[in-house]
Formats: C-alpha cells, structure tokens, sequence
C-alpha cells in the first residue's frame, strides 16, 4: 500500500484501487474485477485462519431456493473489537478508499473438501423476498472485498461466471469487484461460484460495504 492520503467516500473510487501498486485490473467491460497478490501477510492470514476455526458455524442463505447443497461451507463473524480485526478492517477500507463506517462485519469462511457455494451473487435481489429485512438499514451491497488466507491442496477457485474468468486460490491473495452499477440498479456479471474443494481445506474472509452506513 502506498502512503497515498486515503479516501473515506461511501463508495469504492476504482481509480483509487487501479493506483495500487501490483493490482491487476481483469479486463472486462461489464465487471469492475481486481486482483491484489500478497494483500496479507502470511502471519495475517495465520491469524484469521485461528479465529475462524475457533468459531464456526453452518453458512446460511438468505433467500432459501430449496437446494440443501447450494452453500456448504461454513462461517464466522469476526469480532472488531479485538485489535487485530479491526487492524485488518482498516487495511481494507483503505485499499478501497471507502469510510469504514459503510461496511459489514468481516465475516470468515471455511471450505472442506466437496463444500462450495454454488452461483450467486453478493447484492440482494430487489424483488427477492428478504430484500426488506436485510437492506431497510444500510441499503444493498456495493462492493465484496476477499482473501484467500490459504491455498488447498485442489480445487476452491472462485468462478466469475458470466464474464468467464476463473481465480485460483493463493495465501493472502485479494479480490474486490463491484456489485452495483448506479443506485438502484445492480451488477448480474458479478456471479460468482466458490467451487469445491477437491483436497485439503480453503479459508477465506469476505468484507462487504454497503450503500448506506452500518449501524
């Protein structure tokens, strides 16, 4: 990260993110899709991956489609009164130039072998039914900011499936792509899928901002 003085917008500049040093930028007109290697460091990544053992949980959805397999890994909230979250939570509001207040809890995620999250996407459907409940508050999701915190043995890349790029996992590898277009109208090519495991164990963390502020 540079000594750039950082932003505090309530959404993400990707000018801002594109200025990063190393930060591929995928080339696609319909998705704002960036890649940062190395975003954490190793004892970071180390760090997360305890905490996130020590409290998961199933991983649950928020409009239930009847498919029992659609999302199997499992999760955590990690807690930002503990020094050492709220220090990552900082690094990532930074890296997207957002005010901090505009962003969910970070959440942890971990992957067995044959979990995956099948296709979805971050930004609650406007006509879905959960819609009211989750963004009366803080309005819908504008961007998803993740990090892979290890890399296993196979498998676990995560598939952006309508723009046809797929990411392999890496330890302390960074993803952050957009997940609206304007107000009122969000992103379909942000379809993602967290593909199985096929050995070992895949963690994660996930950070989302939202349009409004999180309180």
């Amino acid at each position: 990260m540079s000594n750039r003085p950082v932003p505090r917008k309530a959404d993400a500049d990707p000018a801002w993110i594109a200025a990063h040093p190393q930060v591929q930028r995928v080339p696609n007109r319909e998705l704002m899709l960036f890649i940062q290697r190395n975003f954490l460091s190793l004892e970071e990544c180390e760090g997360l991956i305890d905490r996130i053992e020590a409290s998961r949980r199933p991983s649950t959805i928020a409009d239930t489609n009847g498919d029992s397999g659609f999302r199997t890994s499992e999760t955590c909230d990690l807690d930002h009164a503990d020094p050492f979250i709220a220090a990552i939570d900082e690094k990532l509001a930074a890296f997207a130039g957002i005010d901090p207040s505009y962003g969910e809890p970070i959440q942890g995620q971990r992957y067995a072998v044959g979990q995956e999250f099948k296709a979805h996407t971050d930004y609650f459907e406007p006509r879905g039914i959960d819609f009211e409940r989750y963004c009366t508050v803080a309005g819908n999701r504008t961007w998803t900011l993740m990090v892979y915190l290890n890399q296993p043995a196979a498998g676990g890349a995560t598939r952006f499936v309508k723009i046809g790029k797929t990411v392999q996992p890496e330890t302390g590898k960074l993803l952050a792509w957009n997940n609206r277009l304007v107000p009122g109208k969000y992103n379909d090519a942000s379809l993602h899928h967290g593909m199985k495991v096929r050995s070992g164990v895949k963690h994660i963390i996930t950070k989302w901002y939202r349009e409004w502020p999180w309180t």
